[in-house]
């Protein structure tokens, strides 16, 4: 709280009110919002003109006094139990206006929601702060506890409400009309959480090596333990040898070699480390034993290092040399022999031996360690169908014959039917698949037919190796073939007829396996074709806060076995798991070559599931996800912050945890990283033969699917389902949550025009006499000298976005809980929709089509929504310093323009532009022009969507 003090808002009455329930009247109440505290008023029937006086009492947050105040005014709709109440009106307060003190009721006229609204009528209202002395007096609809979360249970019959459940587990029983709107029966309010980013001041660079490694990271110090051979051992076995290995125990950390069979004088070349916080006691104790299934092992020595007297070593000094320890027997009485080979000494996790020794906090498991991926390298294979000849039915004429292809698994498609005469039917239809290096499968072509409807006859079928599939990288033509058809396992020399195709791999395009809103790499597939590095990207995981319980061990507590996954183009890491923590630290630190500076780095938390199996086939449960823009990130800065790991629950938004990074973004030349915000985004074939939306989509189902499948078979695996969380696999499922999200999203970029007209009302009203006299002389200056007009308004431009830079974002932009509507959803039916399967399974099946139809639609529509919002974002982002290098150009340009134009008469500019714009179409470029190129590398709000 911001020193105790309260925001106090007294809703005295309303006038001139719009009449919309159809009988020329009107169901008034009001709705307050403040900083995720919402009440309401009781609703006044009837009546154009109601009379409330109510007074309400709203905590002050801690962000002081910023933001505003909402009052909605809606009509309550009575009869028809699926119609929304309707929208009379709102008041908007900044707080920055409100006094100390109660003063005279002041009307504000009530302002539009869009540009389609049809309001009229003024609002009467008290508001002012009130002391931290001052008792908590609610109003009607009463308050819940500031900062307790609120859960709602109740039988959605509008009567009692059977509990409320506050924070501390307390119940009260409470009337339907006693709770706020927002915490009545099938609604939700999200509690008050920090859902911010914050800046963290680590302790960086103490585990630097000589190659300036682990910069980002704290240091983490770890006992090494490496343990050579042994010699002369006695042999405890009826042939004279033993089985030995080596036990280490250091406190409450054993751990123990390998076994090797049948031998005096091992070697094992094992290294351990031991993190210095889970070393208890001041030694460590190393014993050798032969390993005997049917008996005990057998004790062959041992001997304990004191830990006082081992030795630092930091790179770049050379490794330890191991020396021979002596063994000893237990009581100093027994008869042993032998020596052991050792080297221990003091490190960090900066040592050359860390990435391959078995690690304390990994329970010592190979599976749990850091390992890096690389996702498979992705072709579009393109199958032209062109056409088939000497086609035989069994018994009858042909009637509509196409081509079905078959690509691995998962991959089909078919032709349109073709009208045929003669046997020769002719399609002329690409077809386009995605194919994963090394080319080992075969592809499947089948030509068929209808018989009758419902049944199909296979008139010949062909298998081609991919490895025999040309490539190309441009859009040269590649030779067609024709290929003989044969009966599927009649062997070679049954003839069928042949088909015409041509086939090739396309290596021009880049493959996308991620939503184009959160891309990380545009390479296309031909390497030959990329373009030299811009810069590198570093990223330091320290570890992560306050993780919630994932899963329940087998004494009945809550545990979490963490670890993170990041992606940023073909290269995936993973960090180790740290076992039963909620408070992981990782402090792994990662590389990638840059070659896109409007490019997304993903970096997701999992909870390992695998670290104690139990029966079934668990799945790794996602914690959260963050995502970072390269092109937010200042060069060279380094950016410590802890970002809010969020996931959207049946019941709304919920913070998982946090997660704190180091991220570092090194450009080589700066010029070309500028240079890259005027060239096109995709390759060339992208613009030169371009893709269908729904095909690309399509073949980014398909690519992913790929990708998920090679890395689930690497050693140790990375799961499909952490592969799919972090490639976003249901971004284009329907959900009324994204869909308010993106109509707000364009409702906040209409916003900026509504406030110019408004601005220009009270121009027009004289509101301020001093602007409003400046506006007439700037204004007949203007028609005096139309030449300055596009001078005036570059150079406003810039001298705008030069004032903005002093207010640009300090840490980079992050999912908004807000903006993603998840912080109120409006009906429990709404997040059960969005989390619901596919198919749906509460509905019957006539039903169940058309809702899964509608939410395919519905899709379509929230992504056009959503492209609509992002172009509103780019233009506000020109001037708003999010992207500081495209705010430079952009700026640059308008100081550029300014004083060209001031120097240009003005009708020499019109008639270039003109000419320009008009000009014939061979002196058109099929490239985006310089201008789009820079426009779609903007970045937008998507990438902050939930």
């Amino acid at each position: 709280m911001a020193g105790g003090r309260k925001l106090v808002v007294e809703v005295l009455a309303a006038k001139g009110l719009m009449p919309k329930d159809g009988q020329g009247s009107a169901n008034a109440y009001c709705v307050l919002d403040f900083h995720g505290q919402r009440k309401r008023t009781r609703v006044k029937p009837k009546d154009l003109d109601p009379t409330w006086n109510e007074k309400f009492e709203f905590a002050m947050p801690e962000i002081g006094m910023s933001g505003d105040v909402e009052i909605c005014v809606q009509n309550e709709r009575k009869s028809g139990t699926g119609q929304r109440n309707s929208f009379l009106g709102r008041v908007i307060v900044p707080l920055n206006t409100v006094p100390n003190k109660p003063e005279a009721v002041r009307w504000y006229p009530l302002q539009k929601r869009g540009l389609f609204s049809h309001i009229k009528g003024d609002l009467g209202l008290k508001i002012w702060w009130q002391g931290s002395e001052q008792s908590l007096k609610g109003g009607k609809c009463g308050n819940n506890v500031q900062g307790e979360p609120v859960v709602v249970v109740g039988d959605g019959a509008g009567k009692n409400i059977p509990g409320i459940v506050v924070g501390g587990g307390k119940k009260r029983e409470a009337k339907a009309d006693q709770v706020p709107e927002g915490l009545r029966p099938n609604r939700i309010t999200v509690p008050e959480a920090d859902f911010t980013v914050k800046e963290t001041n680590p302790d960086l660079g103490k585990a630097v090596d000589y190659k300036q490694h682990y910069d980002l990271v704290e240091e983490m110090t770890y006992l090494f333990i490496r343990v050579v051979r042994a010699r002369n051992l006695m042999g405890k076995d009826n042939n004279g040898l033993s089985d030995p290995y080596v036990r280490i125990s250091v406190g409450p950390v054993k751990t123990e070699t390998r076994i090797i069979p049948r031998t005096l004088n091992p070697e094992w070349n094992q290294s351990f480390a031991i993190g210095r916080d889970k070393i208890q006691g001041g030694a460590c104790e190393l014993s050798v034993w032969d390993a005997d299934k049917l008996s005990k092992d057998d004790f062959l020595g041992g001997f304990m290092i004191d830990l006082r007297e081992v030795p630092p070593r930091k790179p770049p000094e050379s490794p330890l040399a191991p020396q021979w320890y002596r063994l000893e027997s237990k009581s100093g009485k027994g008869r042993v022999s032998g020596d052991l080979m050792v080297a221990i000494w003091w490190g960090t996790q900066a040592d050359e031996v860390f990435p391959d020794a078995w690690h304390s906090d990994t329970g010592g498991s190979a599976m749990f360690r850091s390992k890096i991926y690389l996702s498979p390298k992705l072709w579009y294979l393109r199958v032209n169908v062109i056409e088939a000849q000497d086609l035989l039915a069994s018994d009858r004429i042909l009637t509509e014959p196409y081509v079905r292809v078959l690509v691995g698994p998962y991959q089909q498609l078919r032709t349109s039917r073709a009208v045929t005469r003669g046997g020769s039917p002719f399609w002329n239809e690409d077809l386009m698949f995605v194919a994963s290096e090394p080319f080992d499968e075969m592809m499947q072509i089948y030509v068929e037919d209808r018989m009758v409807p419902g049944k199909e006859e296979l008139l010949g079928h062909v298998q081609i190796p991919l490895m025999s599939i040309e490539r190309r990288i441009d859009g040269r033509p590649v030779a067609s073939r024709w290929y003989v058809l044969v009966r599927p396992g009649g062997g070679g020399g049954s003839f069928l007829g042949r088909i015409h195709l041509r086939l090739c791999f396309d290596g021009g395009y880049h493959v996308m396996d991620e939503s184009s809103n959160y891309i990380s790499d545009t390479r296309p597939t031909a390497r030959q074709l990329w373009r030299p590095p811009l810069g590198v990207l570093e990223v330091g995981i320290h570890g992560a806060n306050n993780l919630l319980p994932m899963k329940t061990t087998k004494d009945n507590r809550g545990s979490t076995d963490a670890y993170c996954v990041a992606k940023y183009g073909p290269k995936w890491i993973r960090t180790r798991t740290i076992f039963e923590s909620f408070n992981p630290r990782w402090n792994e630190q990662y590389t990638w070559e840059v070659y896109d500076p409007c490019t997304v780095l993903t970096v997701g938390v999992f909870d390992n599931r695998h670290s104690f199996p139990v029966g079934g086939a668990p799945k790794d449960l996602p914690i959260g996800k963050v995502r970072i823009r390269l092109s937010t990130l200042e060069s060279d800065r380094v950016y410590t912050n802890a970002y809010p790991l969020l996931v959207v629950t049946p019941q709304g938004v919920k913070k998982m945890g946090e997660l704190e990074m180091a991220v570092r973004f090194t450009t080589a030349a700066t010029a070309n990283v500028l240079a890259a915000y005027l060239q096109p985004q995709l390759p060339k074939m992208h613009f030169f033969y371009p893709l269908d939306p729904r095909q690309l989509e399509m073949l980014r189902v398909a690519a992913m699917n790929i990708v998920a499948l090679r890395l689930m078979r690497s050693e140790p695996p990375l799961r499909q389902e952490v592969v799919q969380f972090m490639l976003d696999t249901e971004a284009e499922r329907w959900s009324m949550r994204r869909s308010k999200a993106n109509y707000y999203r364009i409702m906040g970029v209409l916003s900026g025009v509504l406030a110019v007209m408004n601005w220009f009302s009270d121009i027009c009203n004289w509101k301020s006499p001093v602007t409003t006299v400046l506006i007439h002389i700037l204004f007949l200056i203007l028609v005096w000298y139309p030449e300055l007009l596009l001078p005036t308004v570059f150079f406003y431009m810039f001298l705008i976005g030069a004032w903005k830079y002093r207010f640009r974002s300090r840490t980079p932009p992050f999912m908004d809980a807000k903006l993603s509507q998840g912080e109120y959803i409006g009906h429990l039916d709404e997040l059960e929709e969005e989390f619901n399967v596919i198919p749906a399974s509460r509905a019957q099946e006539v039903l169940r089509m058309r809702y899964e139809r509608l939410r395919g639609v519905a899709g379509r529509i929230q992504n056009a929504f959503g492209d609509l919002a992002s172009m509103g974002e780019k233009l506000n982002s020109l001037l708003s310093w999010r992207d500081p290098r495209a705010t430079t150009i952009f700026i640059g340009f308008c100081f550029v323009t300014a004083i060209v134009l001031y120097v240009t008469p003005f009708q020499v500019v019109a008639v270039l532009l003109g000419v320009y714009a008009l000009r014939h179409p061979r002196f058109r470029d099929p490239l985006p022009s310089v201008p789009l190129n820079f426009f779609k590398r903007l970045p937008s709000l998507s990438d902050r969507i939930l």
